[in-house]
């Protein structure tokens, strides 16, 4: 008479640890975003949700007169030379509840889009000021907003 017999098999292999979830950067919706305005000749300028540059579009940068587009990366949007004045003829600088509008910004705490001019001061060789039509998009990832993308034309 055949019995049955137990068949058992033992598989051993490495323990897979818990990963870090990727930070928010490595999000290929940001990541995309990211790599699209590094390489477009249009002024265009991604920050993160704390107001870090996260790309900058070599025109932008010459836009705007911030430092080359590798040194602007990394660095405060407000801290990077962006120096933003009022439309009066004083030319003063921004009050910090009037730079919380600017479009970059305004997307980035409302979730919305976001449009409105900027007048900038630039100093190279003088000090000369232009104004930009400035639109924005909040960047989202997971329903949160993760940043901003802003598109420049000056006026």
């Amino acid at each position: 008479m055949g019995g049955a017999v137990a068949h058992v098999e033992l598989s051993l292999s490495k323990a897979f640890p818990p990963q870090p979830e990727p930070a928010k950067h490595l999000d290929h919706g940001f990541t995309t975003w990211v790599d699209t305005v590094s390489a477009a000749a249009e002024p265009c300028l991604v920050i993160d949700d704390e107001m870090i540059i996260a790309a900058a579009s070599f025109s932008c940068c010459q836009l705007l007169g911030l430092d080359a587009p590798a040194n602007a990366v990394g660095r405060p949007l407000l801290e990077g030379g962006l120096r933003l004045v009022d439309f009066t003829a004083a030319r003063v600088e921004l009050t910090e509840a009037e730079i919380d509008k600017i479009p970059p910004l305004l997307a980035l705490t409302s979730g919305r889009l976001a449009r409105g001019l900027l007048w900038v001061r630039a100093e190279a060789g003088g000090e000369t000021h232009a104004t930009f039509d400035a639109v924005a998009t909040p960047l989202l990832i997971g329903g949160v907003v993760a940043g901003s993308l802003t598109f420049f034309s000056e006026v």
